[in-house]
């Protein structure tokens, strides 16, 4: 039995819709406790990041002790950002925090020359540079719309089954940073994290329900995953 998290943030229906295509058993909890014998979680999700406020201390511990007893944890869009520390998007509400670094709107970091000795921003990584808000996004944002998965770890359960440059659907303006937990990162103005695997917890920025026989893919490996 996969639980499916609804805290009123968008897109659960196609979700469910696409579980039930795979010959997934899922369960929409009315309350943290319901979660208790699910096999594994999915909190998906569109829209604000504040929209994660209604994941609030009951269902953290619910979720936590899942994760605790072994139990897959996978984030979808929204759902992947809340996996990090937080959001730019909305700067006093923490994330679950299970991965490190914060979510930044897309469009805001740039690349900077070997030779580069200043630039106008906050600094954010080795040789980039972070644009100050007032200053615009550099590429169009949102992202809507195909884009391709260049796979960094092939090992990542996740992405089984997945070719390299498999085409996804993307729908966001916020994005998660490259760490070593990216398993897959894309590439739209800037690289960052489309796929993210640490051990039972997985999250995508892309919708695998609108994402065609890749998106029944990765929803099936998870399903596996949770045995």
């Amino acid at each position: 039995m996969i639980a499916l998290v609804d805290y009123k943030a968008g897109n659960l229906t196609s979700v469910k819709k696409a579980l039930a295509t795979i010959g997934a058993e899922v369960l929409v909890p009315e309350a943290p406790e319901q979660i208790a014998d699910a096999s594994g979680v999915i909190v998906p999700g569109v829209g604000h990041f504040g929209a994660t406020r209604a994941l609030d201390a009951p269902w953290i511990e619910a979720i936590l002790g899942r994760i605790g007893e072994g139990r897959p944890l996978l984030g979808i869009c929204l759902g992947m950002q809340w996996l990090f520390e937080g959001s730019d998007e909305a700067p006093d509400l923490p994330g679950l925090g299970l991965l490190s670094g914060r979510c930044y709107r897309l469009g805001t970091t740039v690349r900077l020359k070997p030779d580069t000795t200043e630039a106008h921003g906050d600094t954010h990584g080795p040789g980039s540079v972070r644009l100050h808000a007032a200053r615009g996004p550099i590429v169009k944002v949102p992202h809507v719309g195909w884009n391709s998965l260049d796979i960094q770890r092939s090992e990542a359960s996740i992405l089984e089954g997945v070719p390299q440059g498999a085409q996804v659907y993307f729908t966001h303006s916020y994005v998660a940073p490259v760490t070593g937990e990216a398993a897959a990162v894309t590439e739209h103005g800037e690289p960052f994290a489309a796929v993210v695997q640490r051990g039972y917890i997985a999250g995508v920025q892309f919708h695998p329900e609108k994402s065609g026989d890749v998106g029944l893919r990765i929803l099936r490996n998870f399903v596996e995953l949770a045995g």
